[in-house]
């Protein structure tokens, strides 16, 4: 299980990280999908859950100093993730979750891997990158969201949802359930 578990949000990871490597130098002013962020609001928001959830790991605040460098930080920020994930009995700790205490595993496993998927597509949208996700990981992120509607849809979290068109296919349903305009 826990292997699982990370290997499914290294692969996600892996595959926001690739858009991070790819962008050019100049898009991270550009506006991004989420409300008053840009691109590179967008990275530090998912490298800011990444550090959190390496320091609930380790209890140590992991040292990502990159000047500012999205793509170094991206780097930093990721390596402390997997050096932290990788520690015996990681998964197993009880650390902050976004409902209170929870296990590591589900904070990984559900919503640090829902947040760089979304924020995969988010990122892309502002770069002008390629925006298919992994239809697995939708597939099954979009599943464990349905239940949690009316939670999601609290401030900070996600903007309210919009209604599928006819023949959208599933990452677009997904997305617009995440308040997306796509």
């Amino acid at each position: 299980m826990a292997e699982e578990v990370v290997d499914r949000y290294c692969s996600l990871a892996d595959q926001f990280g690739a858009r991070v490597d790819a962008a050019p130098d100049d898009v991270w002013s550009k506006p991004a999908p989420c409300e008053g962020w840009t691109a590179r609001d967008v990275v530090d928001h998912v490298t800011g859950s990444q550090r959190n959830v390496a320091k609930s790991i380790t209890g140590e605040e992991p040292a990502v100093d990159a000047g500012g460098d999205p793509k170094e930080v991206w780097r930093a920020s990721y390596a402390a993730m997997k050096a932290a994930l990788a520690q015996p009995g990681a998964l197993d700790k009880v650390a902050p979750g976004p409902m209170g205490e929870m296990p590591v595993s589900m904070i990984v496993g559900r919503f640090l891997a829902t947040d760089v998927l979304v924020h995969t597509w988010d990122l892309s949208r502002a770069i002008g990158a390629d925006e298919t996700l992994d239809a697995d990981a939708v597939k099954q992120a979009y599943s464990g969201l349905k239940p949690m509607d009316a939670m999601i849809r609290q401030p900070g979290v996600f903007g309210p949802k919009i209604d599928p068109a006819p023949g959208d296919d599933e990452q677009t349903e997904f997305l617009k359930f995440l308040g997306r305009a796509v």
